[in-house]
């Protein structure tokens, strides 16, 4: 099984978080790291507070961000691993969907960067 973060770090990088979980091809390994960076998540929100917590989250719940942090990382990735990711983590990229209803070229996912920076 992937271990996250193994080294234990109080604070580890996107790489550290993300990296392994691009290499997963394993159902129950996804489902576990998934478990693992979830209570990560949990730990660090209790160290927060509910006041830090509720600006972050904006109303989706943990798993919710979770899986949006996970696919919105696999985005920087080729197509197939992109699908593979979402597949085995039951998300998808919060600003381009499903990889399998296809991938943006780099000037349409520049537009809808813009788009969505400007409804906030």
């Amino acid at each position: 099984m992937t271990p996250f973060n193994p080294e234990g770090k109080q604070h580890p990088n996107y790489g550290e978080i993300f990296g392994p979980a691009m290499e997963i091809t394993d159902p129950e390994d996804a489902k576990q790291y998934l478990a693992a960076y979830m209570k990560f998540m949990r730990e660090q929100w209790d160290k927060e507070g509910p006041e830090e917590v509720a600006k972050h989250s904006r109303g989706h719940t943990l798993e919710e961000i979770a899986k949006g942090n996970l696919a919105y990382y696999a985005g920087y990735y080729d197509t197939k691993t992109r699908i593979r990711v979402e597949k085995l983590f039951d998300c998808a990229h919060p600003i381009f969907g499903k990889a399998e209803q296809g991938t943006p070229t780099p000037e349409e996912a520049f537009a809808m960067g813009q788009t969505m920076a400007k409804e906030k």
